[in-house]
């Protein structure tokens, strides 16, 4: 899931400079788990621009609309008929929704109003963690089902650094160390023989060092 978090109100504002024509535009797929930029999240923003627009005694219009996903063509067309009629489109989606809402409507300045954060998982209700980096090239196998690209804080491959103590990170002792948790997956599975065994070196360039990463399956094209 993409984990992200609401800009501040003050500087959507000031993306938004002299705009008071302003489709909010939320998503119903990752930001609304994360409670970021689905359909209460977008009501929450569009009243918080009515109220300071109307105590600043200025002229607007507010339209608040959510698709089912922002990062989907067939989704975005929907809103074809609205953007006319907006100066601003005032997306909360992750980027790449952004990104994609841009393109479908160049004419039309596509602001974001979500800091995308991270890939991660629900811990408990409201808590997210950080669980992978898309490098393109997973090897969760070989570590007890623990990435330590994203979750060692240096990205470590090939075993804790000295810094870790009592299961802990030493750049955050709420942190646990990965390379811990690693170790006492694999003992408890029985697999900690894997941990000896020599791996070659990553292969970084399934990663974002290539520049953008597209993937294509040719049985699903129409």
């Amino acid at each position: 899931m993409i984990v992200g978090n609401r800009k501040e109100f003050g500087e959507i504002l000031e993306k938004l400079g002299t705009a008071r024509r302003v489709l909010v535009l939320g998503c119903n797929e990752c930001v609304t788990v994360c409670g970021v930029g689905g359909e209460r999240e977008v009501g929450v923003l569009a009243s918080e621009l009515r109220l300071y627009w109307q105590k600043e005694g200025q002229d607007f219009a507010v339209k608040e609309h959510t698709l089912e996903r922002q990062c989907d063509y067939e989704y975005i067309d929907a809103i074809r008929p609205l953007t006319g009629e907006y100066d601003v489109i005032l997306s909360m989606a992750c980027g790449a929704g952004v990104q994609y809402v841009a393109e479908a409507y160049k004419p039309r300045l596509v602001i974001p109003a979500v800091n995308t954060t991270f890939l991660g998982v629900t811990l408990e209700q409201g808590v997210w963690s950080e669980r992978c980096q898309g490098c393109g090239s997973c090897i969760v196998d070989m570590t007890g089902g623990v990435c330590p690209i994203a979750r060692c804080a240096k990205s470590l491959l090939n075993g804790p650094c000295g810094g870790s103590s009592g299961g802990k990170c030493e750049i955050d002792r709420d942190t646990d160390c990965a390379w811990q948790l690693i170790v006492d997956r694999l003992t408890e599975s029985g697999q900690m023989e894997r941990y000896e065994e020599i791996q070659p070196v990553k292969d970084w360039r399934t990663g974002r060092d290539g520049g953008p990463r597209k993937r294509v399956r040719e049985d699903l094209k129409l």
